[in-house]
């Protein structure tokens, strides 16, 4: 099992950017695929980015894609979400999850590990 605490959200204007990290407690970050996903009130919780075990591939939506960029360093056992063009659209709780695979996750029962998640507000 590994902890993930999020950071990095708030409130932005449409238009803005945020970026969103998550660290992982076990040195043996590198073993586990990562995704990050939200989930709106009354929504079910959605994929908006995966990245596989080694960093080399990954997966957005058609959502979010060209927008959001997922990324991971695993000197640091993080994985960031870089998010641009931000619309209210975007508004969610972010969550920041692992799969012990090496390969692409892109359903939220495919992970066993989720952090508490952080807000994300984009105001109109």
């Amino acid at each position: 099992q590994v902890q993930l605490v999020e950071s990095g959200g708030g409130l932005v204007q449409a238009g803005g950017s945020l970026r969103l990290s998550c660290v992982a407690s076990r040195p043996t970050f590198s073993t586990y695929a990562m995704g990050w996903f939200r989930q709106a009130p009354g929504k079910e919780r959605q994929v908006v980015a995966a990245i596989n075990r080694s960093g080399g591939s990954t997966y957005y939506p058609d959502s979010v894609k060209g927008r959001f960029t997922i990324s991971r360093d695993s000197a640091k056992n993080t994985v960031y979400l870089q998010m641009n063009s931000l619309t209210p659209e975007d508004t969610a709780v972010y969550y920041c999850a692992a799969r012990l695979s090496a390969g692409l996750g892109l359903t939220f029962r495919e992970y066993s590990d989720w952090g508490p998640g952080t807000q994300v507000t984009v105001s109109s």
